[in-house]
């Protein structure tokens, strides 16, 4: 199995440190990782571990540059980050050019969990150079939409517990609507009955909302691998 690298860049004067893993042979393609709320964590490790055990080269990215205590903690950091949305999405894109800068020769993913799927979601409605992104238990409201009429180059893929909490039906339906009008290719899974976070075996005590699903979590990483498989052959 492939062990994590640390990988050292900027955004500006913050100093991040994304993890990389490498597949045994040829990569397939270069796939970025945002973690959760928490950042990085054992079960954002062992995603990446997974992509690489799938022939794909993974870089978890740093969102905040700084320690993670505990939940508390990184709601302090994370309403930080996003209060301005091009303070947030230049954060993403220097995740994105340490992954390029690592691989400049492969296609590009970028797949995230809970705030990770929303960091994918802000990187397609900004046309990233990305084939795809894929977003696990993510928020899918943002500050700013896709532009009507796009582009809105990534195929995208979001897979959503239908009993989130933090993502009502309200939300899911305006998701759509603005993926329509930007002409965007899309794929959407709901899980019935499912939680926020049912990807993760290992939520934090201190956050109630978080319920693993293991079918969820199986089905939807099953749905991923299917999506890079047709897109990176």
């Amino acid at each position: 199995m492939s062990t994590l690298e640390r990988i050292e860049y900027t955004d500006g004067a913050i100093k991040l440190a994304g993890l990389l893993a490498r597949p045994a042979g040829p990569p397939r393609a270069a796939v970025l990782v945002f973690p959760t709320i928490m950042n990085v964590t054992p079960f954002i490790e062992a995603k990446a571990l997974g992509l690489a055990e799938q022939g794909y080269l993974a870089l978890i990215a740093d969102f905040y540059g700084a320690p993670v205590p505990d939940f508390p903690a990184s709601m302090g950091l994370a309403v930080a980050l996003r209060r301005d949305v091009d303070l947030y999405r230049a954060r993403l894109r220097t995740g994105l050019a340490a992954l390029e800068a690592v691989a400049p020769d492969l296609r590009r993913a970028a797949i995230g969990f809970c705030m990770g799927g929303q960091a994918v979601l802000e990187l397609a409605r900004e046309n990233a150079d990305l084939a795809l992104v894929a977003s696990f238990h993510g928020i899918l409201e943002t500050d700013r939409k896709a532009p009507a009429g796009g582009p809105v180059g990534p195929r995208i893929l979001v897979c959503h517990g239908d009993a989130d909490a933090l993502v009502p039906r309200t939300q899911v339906i305006e998701f759509w609507e603005e993926m329509d009008a930007a002409g965007a290719n899309w794929h959407f899974h709901s899980y019935s009955g499912v939680g926020h976070g049912f990807a993760n075996p290992h939520p934090s005590p201190a956050n109630g909302s978080i319920s693993y699903d293991a079918s969820a979590d199986r089905q939807s990483w099953a749905a991923m691998l299917s999506l890079m498989g047709e897109v990176f052959g």
